[in-house]
């Protein structure tokens, strides 16, 4: 009994000490701390449209148009993010401009189910040309002489810049909507100033709904648009036949308009294919006296604003589809590291 014992105790001995000697040996190695998230964000993408349509009126004369952006963003705290931004679009406007080059800047806070978006936007359309017959508004302007199809006046220089402010609550997930306010001094560089107010509605349908990795939504959105008095420029529009006069010898009092759109977009992953209605109440003769429109012909669309009874279809019925392609560098790219 005596010798049992004693062999217990040597076992239990040996084990201590080879467990004492094995953890000599091990190494601890320590953890690389947690590198936390870098405050740097990247959002871009690319999308392709059968029609480029901005608030009603189509500013790729119901052509296909290409568009690019690239945003910066820089994430003060979770909820507040400042962004800075570059985008283009392919136009076709009565200048000649062929390109929408769009800056834009501003912050965006979040309030619990409240997104905030305020900042400016600054539309830059280089390459245009001045046509006008009067060589008051500028030697090329005599040169080019009117839009030759409907003595039409534009000027070179379209550029213009607005200040926004928009809010979206998401109610749940699956329904979101939104308000949003814009003002310019002077729309598209007309002297009018504008501005424009609109609401917005989303639906996302529920994900059992669909195929895995398939989304589905549908929006609706209406606008306002109050537009002022251009200047001088463009009194001609108004005069039949003289280069000012008419009822309105000094200006043109561009008419307000509602427009609204509504579709449904499906996506999958970072690619989104969109189909959206869109349309306005301005009417044809009014449509031309804003859009300064290159293709508008005599439709004896006679208005209080375009006397010359020259009327345009660029704010009409359209449906457009568009394939779009999002990304953010955090979610999709995965290399801000270099920041």
């Amino acid at each position: 009994m005596k010798k049992l014992i004693a062999l217990v105790v040597a076992a239990a001995a040996t084990g201590v000490l080879v467990r004492a000697a094995m953890a000599a040996d091990v190494k601890i190695v320590p953890q690389a701390p947690s590198l936390s998230p870098s405050p740097w964000d990247i959002a871009l993408g690319l999308a392709f449209v059968s029609d480029y349509n901005f608030r009603g009126i189509t500013q790729s004369n119901h052509k296909p148009s290409v568009w690019a952006y690239f945003e910066p963003r820089y994430n003060i705290t979770k909820d507040l993010q400042l962004y800075a931004g570059i985008g283009g679009e392919s136009i076709a406007f009565p200048n000649g401009a062929a390109a929408e080059i769009d800056l834009s800047a501003g912050i965006r806070p979040t309030l619990g189910p409240v997104a905030l978006d305020l900042g400016v936007w600054y539309y830059w359309c280089p390459g245009g040309e001045c046509f006008h017959n009067l060589g008051a508004f500028g030697a090329d302007c005599a040169a080019n002489g009117a839009l030759p199809i409907n003595a039409n006046t534009v000027k070179a220089n379209l550029n213009f810049f607005e200040i926004f402010a928009k809010s979206t609550f998401t109610l749940n997930e699956a329904v979101a909507f939104g308000v949003a306010v814009y003002y310019s001094p002077s729309v598209v560089n007309s002297g009018a100033n504008g501005t424009y107010v609109s609401g917005n509605l989303k639906f996302t349908a529920p994900r059992t709904l669909l195929p895995d990795g398939f989304n589905a939504y549908w929006s609706a959105e209406a606008g306002y648009w109050l537009l002022g008095t251009t200047d001088a420029f463009y009194c001609s529009q108004n005069a039949a036949g003289t280069a000012c006069g008419g009822s309105f010898p000094n200006a043109i009092p561009y008419s307000n308009y509602a427009n609204w759109n509504f579709g449904f977009g499906i996506t999958k992953s970072v690619i989104t294919v969109d189909f959206r209605y869109y349309d306005s109440d301005l009417r044809r003769g009014d449509c031309n006296a804003v859009t300064s429109d290159h293709t508008a012909r005599f439709t004896r669309d006679f208005t209080p604003t375009n006397s010359s009874g020259f009327g345009s279809n660029w704010c009409g019925q359209a449906f457009i589809i568009a394939g779009k392609v999002d990304l953010t560098a955090t979610a999709n790219l995965k290399y801000l590291r270099m920041f």
